[in-house]
């Protein structure tokens, strides 16, 4: 497996930069980002394979799409992350960063900034984007929660705004594949389910000519993408660590008890990326305030082994169905079918 040491060095735990040099480090870190989303995005039809895909919160990212991200950019693709907050709401899971936390600095997002670029810098991904800019949209927090009612939430975004801002960086990378969430966000978090509305409205905006004209060229994106979970797969995650003496993934017996996963039927897509683990692994613990190294992902990787999280699903929302040369007849790439 590969070592963190090809990562940059996030704080260590108990390390609390004193506030004005932790802002100078993180902005140090976004402004690197941005730099190289904008020397990656100069001549994009250069690339002869291009995928977008649009995420809620840093580390969504690298635990439903790491492998595939890692295995595009080595196979030359331009691959470009788009998330739309920064996850302040997010609990934090390092003791000594607790202070970071929505209900006491505050600063969690700012920090998740350090996380993301880190967690890129594992996958090889240069060119990463924060929707509208870092910190344009709040982390909404979860489902029914008085977050959700801010006004500067995602949850409560503009919703034509928040396309515009997409459609711009989809005519900027012109990609061919695009991936984000289903409809229900894939588990119900409402920045999830904005994320999808978002990116449905922008793939179909995008292309049409008479939507806001001075957002550059029209561009229409061959095929989008919404992330899936077979449900087959995680009933066999929770069977094997049971078998293994661990208690269950996520608490559950049964994949059915669990707030995502879908009908195998449903899935149209399973990218085999298993030489990519490593680097998705490292780009987990670089989200070390939201993924515990106790927690169910890593004991799934024990209990299941690594090359479980080698292979990512997806289900084809638009587009043609390219050739099912994958197990069940599935497509067995992104940009299967694609000219």
């Amino acid at each position: 497996m590969s070592s963190d040491a090809t990562l940059p060095p996030p704080p260590e735990p108990g390390e609390r930069l004193e506030a004005d040099a932790e802002q100078a480090v993180l902005a140090e870190a976004a402004t690197a980002v941005d730099g190289l989303a904008a020397e990656a995005a100069v001549t994009p039809l250069d690339v002869p394979r291009r995928l977008l895909l649009v995420h809620a919160h840093p580390d969504d990212e690298t635990i439903g799409t790491g492998a595939v991200m890692a295995k595009y950019v080595a196979e030359g693709a331009a691959v470009t992350l788009v998330t739309c907050t920064l996850g302040e709401e997010g609990e934090v899971l390092v003791p000594e960063l607790a202070h970071l936390a929505a209900d006491r600095d505050d600063a969690l997002g700012q920090h998740r900034i350090g996380e993301l670029a880190a967690a890129m810098e594992a996958l090889r991904v240069t060119d990463h984007r924060f929707l509208g800019g870092p910190g344009r949209w709040r982390d909404s927090g979860m489902m029914g929660t008085p977050p959700n009612d801010r006004p500067d939430v995602f949850w409560q975004a503009d919703l034509d705004e928040a396309v515009r801002e997409l459609v711009a960086i989809v005519r900027q990378t012109r990609p061919q594949v695009v991936v984000t969430y289903d409809s229900n966000g894939g588990y119900g978090h409402p920045d999830h389910v904005q994320a999808h509305r978002v990116t449905v409205a922008a793939f179909a905006a995008a292309g049409d000519p008479g939507y806001a004209p001075g957002l550059g060229e029209p561009w229409q994106a061959a095929k989008l993408y919404f992330t899936a979970f077979p449900k087959s797969v995680l009933q066999q995650g929770i069977d094997r660590m049971k078998e293994a003496g661990e208690t269950g993934f996520f608490g559950v017996d049964s994949a059915d008890d669990l707030p995502f996963g879908n009908p195998d039927d449903e899935v149209t897509t399973e990218v085999e990326a298993t030489e990519h683990v490593d680097a998705k692994m490292a780009a987990m613990r670089a989200h070390k305030t939201q993924i515990s190294v106790d927690g169910p992902f890593f004991a799934l990787a024990d209990g299941v082994g690594l090359q479980a999280f080698g292979t990512e699903y997806f289900v084809l929302a638009e587009g043609e169905r390219g050739p099912g040369n994958g197990p069940q007849g599935r497509e067995d790439d992104l940009f299967a079918g694609v000219a």
